[in-house]
C-alpha cells in the first residue's frame, strides 16, 4: 500500500529528497505522498526510505485508502521507471 504523511508532520524537509519515485512534494500545509508514485520503495530499498528519516514516530503510515501487496507495487515501480 501507498505510505500516508500525518498532521504530525514538522515539515523537516527530510523525506521529499529522499523518495526515490519523487512521490513527496509539499502540500497546502504539510507534505503529502501521491500514492500513485509511492511504492514503499519496492525495486529501490528494503524499507521506504521516508520512514527511516523520519525524526518523528509513526508520521508516515500505510495509507489505509490505497492497499496494495508487495507484488502491485512492484508492478508500479516497473511501469514508473520503464524497468523490466
Amino acid at each position: 500500500m501507498a505510505l500516508l504523511i500525518t498532521k504530525k508532520c514538522i515539515n523537516c524537509d527530510m523525506c521529499e529528497p529522499e523518495c526515490p519515485n519523487q512521490a513527496i512534494s509539499m502540500g497546502d500545509e504539510i507534505y503529502v505522498i501521491d500514492p500513485y508514485l509511492c511504492t514503499e520503495c519496492v525495486g529501490h530499498y528494503d524499507t521506504p526510505t521516508c520512514q527511516s528519516v523520519c525524526p518523528i514516530d509513526n508520521t508516515i503510515i500505510a495509507d489505509p485508502a490505497h492497499r496494495e501487496e508487495r507484488e502491485q507495487l512492484w508492478e508500479k515501480f516497473v511501469v514508473i521507471h520503464h524497468a523490466v
